[in-house]
């Protein structure tokens, strides 16, 4: 346990660090290595690389099976039965995003239009790793369907066997997905930047993954003309603020809930209770010998933090400077406190909302801004499947009401051009107005 108040600035700063990430440089060359031979052999080098990661050795890439839908008698009910629930909240929330259309007549005869419309082509990056993840299947599916994306490109990495979980093809099918390639690794973010002979490139690329899928996104968003990414995104991480009337046994759940993902997650406690705090930890204990991913949780658990402050206000300055991905406040009247909590990427609020609401059947979007990001980033939602536009008309009452500030403010720029734009529209019509004089 860490007491706040008795750490200088610096102590502070590091003890709201996060774990280190992998050696930069190193890593980011492996990526540039990879990318660079998916730019030269395309589907050889994909295939060679499924092989080499995966252990799977394949003909093609696309996952052929024309009625995914098809799998949904291999699921257990239960399963079934929740995807679909998951899926009908998510879509749900994200249908209540869609934006409005801003028509506005700013001086009179000009008339300025913010439009929007969906991206055309998505790519959705979906993790192997040591579980399924039909959740994130989900939250980025059924956004983008929602959104009217036409394209929905699915990677993800296959098994030894050159297969997928079947929960993650049924939920593809739920989310009209019907293009899904069998790549995982920055290859895949690669292989949906530049192009491939199976794979044509898409216009952004979303989803989360471990540090070589984060860093092949980062640097693929930087070639001239690729495609934008989401948010850059780094291990994943939850922050609990709770007082002493909450329930011990319930906090440590949520702490371990995120340390299961990976043994670089990390958990924070902030408590303004050292009993709270000396509880929780017991219960840590506890709950942590019946976890089947033990080893992992074990792991991680070692990057946890338990802070302890003077006052719930100094608990959330503590949160605000941390701005984690996920933030839990276990407080009472918990929810007269979220003005006062700015940096989060999302928030859970009272003792019946557990991280793993969010996680995959609440309806809020589980992609979210990680490793401090969440000071700039926003958690992901229809917008980011979607871009604006505008558009404005002019008639020549409207060119005449603001052409001399037009006139005005290219000429202080010497931008001679913009100004005679203007100037030669409204003296042609002056032209032809003298014209028609002189004829009558």
């Amino acid at each position: 346990m860490q007491i706040w108040a008795q750490l200088n600035p610096t102590e502070q700063a590091e003890l709201l660090s996060r774990p280190a990430l992998a050696d930069s440089k190193a890593l980011s060359d492996t990526v540039a290595d990879i990318i660079q031979q998916v730019k030269q052999q395309g589907d050889k080098a994909l295939l060679a690389f499924t092989e080499r990661f995966d252990g799977a050795k394949l003909e093609t890439l696309r996952f052929n099976d024309a009625s995914l839908s098809s799998f949904a008698s291999l699921i257990k009910p239960e399963v079934k039965w929740a995807i679909d629930q998951a899926y009908a909240n998510i879509t749900a929330f994200h249908q209540a995003q869609y934006p409005n259309d801003v028509v506005v007549e700013t001086t009179p005869g000009v008339v300025c239009e913010l439009k929007h419309a969906p991206l055309a082509s998505v790519g959705l990056y979906i993790p192997g790793g040591t579980a399924p993840l039909p959740s994130t299947v989900l939250m980025l599916g059924a956004t983008a369907k929602v959104a009217g994306c036409a394209r929905k490109v699915l990677c993800t990495p296959p098994n030894k066997d050159g297969q997928i979980a079947v929960e993650i093809r049924y939920a593809a099918s739920l989310c009209g997905i019907d293009e899904i390639y069998l790549v995982g690794g920055a290859q895949a973010i690669a292989a949906l930047a530049l192009g491939t002979e199976s794979i044509a490139k898409v216009d952004k690329i979303f989803g989360p993954g471990n540090s070589y899928v984060t860093e092949a996104k980062q640097q693929v968003s930087r070639i001239p003309a690729g495609p934008a990414i989401d948010m850059p995104a780094g291990p994943s991480e939850v922050l609990v603020i709770a007082d002493a009337l909450a329930n011990p046994v319930f906090v440590a759940a949520d702490l371990l809930s995120q340390a299961e993902h990976g043994t670089d997650s990390q958990a924070v406690l902030v408590s303004n209770s050292s009993d709270l705090i000396e509880a929780v930890k017991q219960q840590v204990t506890l709950q942590l010998a019946t976890l089947s991913r033990r080893e992992i949780a074990e792991k991680a658990v070692k990057h946890s933090r338990y802070i302890l402050t003077d006052t719930l206000e100094q608990a959330f300055e503590v949160s605000n400077a941390y701005a984690p991905e996920h933030l839990i406040i276990q407080i009472e009247n918990a929810r007269d406190s979220l003005d006062k909590l700015t940096n989060a990427g999302s928030i859970f609020v009272g003792q019946w909302s557990p991280e793993s609401a969010g996680d995959y059947a609440s309806g809020t979007n589980h992609v979210l801004p990680t490793y401090g990001y969440a000071r700039n980033y926003s958690s992901l939602g229809l917008a980011d499947f979607m871009r604006r536009y505008t558009v404005q008309e002019l008639s020549y009452q409207g060119l005449q009401n603001i052409g001399n500030a037009i006139m005005d403010l290219a000429d202080a720029e010497g931008l001679d051009a913009h100004k005679q734009a203007v100037a030669l529209r409204l003296s042609a019509v002056r032209k032809q107005s003298e014209g028609l004089s002189e004829e009558l």
